[in-house]
């Protein structure tokens, strides 16, 4: 009997023993495993390491995430793409491959579905296909269900590292140069409002947590995100805020904007917006424009000059103004912009620092600080470095910081 046939067999088989009677610790759950492979070892003729194997991938299916399991555990993947009960892809070192390992069925995946999003008090069906929830381990997971997915449920899950990436291993990386860090380090200190932007897969998540950990750890901190992400270290008085979707039990939705304003009366020094991409844009700016200094967040954008552009086109959604006026909250509410791309060898580098200056002609004013210069390529890297391009402008925060 093949392997799979044999592992099919014993998992029904441990199914049929669990005491329904009582919630089982995964120990007891593991033992009876453990026990029915014994059992059966002899008869199926397995040997040591199929017997662990087996052991590993039917807990694995029964308490976890079935075969997405191993690839959650594995810190060379980052990130995990099924289209379908069939196709599964994985993204190693910038690469994406084929995965060789399947669900065994179109309904082994919805379960499995159904038990992420069940964690985060999500619901997630066909009159609401679409969900973003997040694994017990933070990593974040889109589902796309049909009838809106027509080649079966669609799962993109987005892995971050156990250990949060740091400055230094920005540096190491070469996506930034010591002397950025610095600027940037005395920018955050100094209180300046920040926004992160880039394309998707740019890596702005991965450079908030790391530019948080230069916020002073004596300030009160709230995060909103839509589906908490964020790694910040060392603060102990830390807010964090999620969104909810409405459900069927009759739950208000509660959204970005809802929480934004909620966080005004929680008395924060500093507010990280996960990432804006809607009408939200309005809160956060409106937040920045009065007196809460030191906030940061990210958005989608190909430039610096872009994500302006993008952040009025959010505001526009969420009110109906003069884009004079909303071009005037934007510049008076926005220090510094830092643009993040991923470049065309995978490698994922700061592309540039710019400085929001006033209004001139009914345009925003950008003062560029720093740019990436490509000098060529070696062994299929990318070579180039960022170069200087002004000085920074306004520059009451730092010396009200003392910097």
């Amino acid at each position: 009997m093949e392997y799979e046939e044999v592992k099919k067999l014993l998992r029904q088989q441990v199914i049929d023993n669990i005491d329904l009677s009582r919630d089982m610790e995964d120990v007891e759950i593991q033992e009876l495993i453990d026990r029915c492979i014994l059992n059966e070892a002899r008869r199926y003729r397995l040997s040591l390491d199929e017997k662990t194997r087996m052991s590993r991938e039917i807990f694995y299916s029964i308490r976890r995430l079935d075969i997405l399991e191993e690839l959650t555990e594995d810190p060379s993947v980052t990130e995990i793409m099924i289209n379908g009960p069939d196709n599964i892809f994985i993204e190693r070192a910038g690469r994406i491959i084929r995965w060789e390992k399947n669900f065994e069925s179109k309904d082994k995946l919805d379960d499995i579905i159904q038990q992420i999003v069940a964690a985060c008090n999500r619901t997630v069906n066909e009159s609401s296909p679409i969900v973003d929830a997040r694994l017990r381990g933070g990593e974040r997971v889109n589902v796309v269900l049909a009838p809106v997915a027509l080649n079966g449920p669609i799962v993109t899950i987005r892995r971050f590292p156990d250990k949060p990436i740091s400055m230094d291993d920005l540096m190491r990386f070469g996506a930034i140069s010591d002397e950025v860090v610095t600027f940037l380090k005395s920018l955050v200190e100094a209180k300046y409002n920040i926004i992160i932007s880039g394309g998707t897969g740019s890596g702005k998540t991965t450079f908030l947590n790391a530019l948080s950990n230069f916020i002073p750890k004596d300030e009160r901190l709230i995060t909103i995100e839509d589906s908490a992400e964020l790694q910040i270290l060392g603060v102990e008085n830390l807010v964090r805020l999620e969104t909810r979707n409405a459900n069927v039990e009759g739950c208000k939705e509660i959204t970005i904007r809802d929480l934004i304003k909620s966080s005004l009366r929680m008395r924060p020094d500093r507010i990280i917006v996960g990432e804006v991409r809607g009408g939200e844009a309005l809160d956060m700016i409106s937040a920045m424009n009065t007196g809460h200094d030191g906030s940061l967040s990210t958005g989608h954008a190909n430039s610096a000059r872009d994500m302006l552009s993008r952040l009025e086109t959010m505001i526009l959604m969420a009110m109906d103004l003069p884009l004079s006026a909303i071009r005037g909250q934007l510049s008076s509410g926005i220090d510094i912009i830092v643009h993040l791309g991923r470049l065309r060898d995978k490698s994922r580098k700061v592309l540039q620092v710019a400085e929001v200056l006033g209004m001139e002609n009914d345009e925003i004013q950008l003062n560029m600080l720093y740019e990436f210069q490509e000098e060529g390529e070696e062994n299929g890297r990318i070579k180039g470095r960022l170069v200087s391009k002004g000085q920074l402008k306004s520059d009451i925060k730092l010396r009200a910081a003392g910097k």
